[in-house]
């Protein structure tokens, strides 16, 4: 019997093997035009996409250019809002569309997917207090059930998160790049866990990731690994961040399996998933998959930029596990790195730095179009 499979069949294919391993596929960007055009819903329908994050850059992009967002730019600037007030009007009107679209993919997984984040003011990343009442005030502005609030794993963001989680809304915690943060984040779930249930929320009803960075890990490590030159360094190229990765997994496990956890678990509770992001590839040397191919493991997520998702379904090698097996090779590659005199720490603190400014440089642009456009718009309406 002969078997004719076509571009779409292949293309499926892929893509259900890789959410057939257990990662949920989650598309990392937005616009109002990818949710009017029906795009978005294209791409749940046919690619797997269960899904959607958003950050400052994301919105930048979107937002800045303009496209589609004039009837509402001008009713806005009719209204005299404040530019941030406007960004906020903007950006939680196209979550709340986008998680209405997705709202399908919620019911059915029982609230595990379905998930649209929406990040707080990049400028608040090292104000707690600040950041819990943005969260709030995100939550309240979308008003779906399917919307995650976006907190960054800065030392202020870990009390937030808390905080967040304790007062029953779903974190999509961001910008993690090192280990030592990320068993911080998960002991800030576990907190919020708690105190949520003695303020007598449901626990089932609450859902949180952890976003962990992984293309901008060697980004920067390459760079170091490059100056030294050295057949050994040169070697160890494209290594640190799947080892970085694969750790993170191997703790994900380690608390997910303790004591203080199996208590949540028999209320409920749901585990925070390791979410890998930044997953398109920087360097046109390696692979376009490699961020997707290499990280597959049960009960994560993997948030793509649509030329990744694209690449994914057309060039990815979907083989099962390619994390848990590989705990003592990641800590060999890391160490090896740190024996030729770059610092692991040095590195994930810096990026930690860099995530939030870029955000915040992001942030800024975004509200210098939004100002100008408003501006013009007033100036159209006298």
């Amino acid at each position: 019997m002969i078997t004719v499979t076509t571009e779409a069949t292949a293309t499926a294919g892929t893509l259900e093997r890789l959410s057939d391993e257990g990662v949920s596929i989650w598309l990392d960007d937005l616009s109002r035009k990818r949710i009017e055009s029906g795009n978005l819903a294209e791409l749940i329908a046919h690619k797997n996409v269960v899904g959607v994050t958003t950050n400052p850059s994301i919105f930048q992009a979107a937002i800045g250019s303009g496209e589609g967002y004039e009837e509402q730019l001008a009713d806005l600037a009719v209204r005299g809002v404040t530019v941030d007030e406007a960004v906020r009007m903007m950006t939680t009107a196209d979550v709340r569309a986008a998680a209405d679209v997705l709202r399908p993919v919620y019911d059915a997984t029982d609230g595990r997917d379905g998930r649209v984040s929406i990040e707080v003011d990049p400028r608040l990343a090292h104000n707690t207090a600040a950041t819990i009442a943005e969260a709030r005030q995100l939550a309240w502005l979308v008003d779906r059930p399917n919307v995650m609030i976006k907190i960054p794993a800065t030392k202020a963001g870990l009390p937030a998160i808390t905080e967040v989680i304790a007062q029953g809304i779903s974190v999509n915690v961001t910008l993690i790049f090192s280990l030592e943060r990320y068993r911080e984040v998960m002991d800030a779930y576990l907190a919020g866990l708690e105190k949520a249930a003695a303020n007598g929320h449901d626990l089932s009803a609450i859902h949180s990731v952890a976003s962990f960075f992984v293309s901008r890990v060697d980004s920067e490590i390459d760079k170091r690994l490059t100056a030294i030159g050295s057949d050994g360094a040169l070697a160890l190229k494209g290594r640190a961040a799947l080892a970085n990765a694969r750790l993170a997994y191997e703790a994900y496990e380690d608390v997910f399996a303790g004591d203080r956890w199996t208590a949540l678990a028999g209320a409920k509770a749901n585990k925070q998933r390791p979410l890998w992001a930044s997953t398109g590839v920087k360097d046109p040397a390696y692979k376009s998959t490699l961020y997707v191919d290499e990280l597959v493991a049960p009960g994560t997520v993997n948030t793509m930029p649509e030329a990744t998702l694209n690449a994914t379904a057309d060039r990815g090698e979907i083989t099962g596990d390619t994390v848990t097996g590989g705990y003592a090779q990641a800590r060999a590659d890391l160490a090896a790195v740190e024996a030729l005199g770059i610092s692991y720490d040095e590195i994930v603190t810096l990026l930690e730095d860099e995530g939030v400014a870029k955000f915040e440089v992001a942030w800024q642009d975004l509200l210098d179009a939004v100002k100008k456009s408003l501006g013009s718009k007033g100036a159209d309406a006298e």
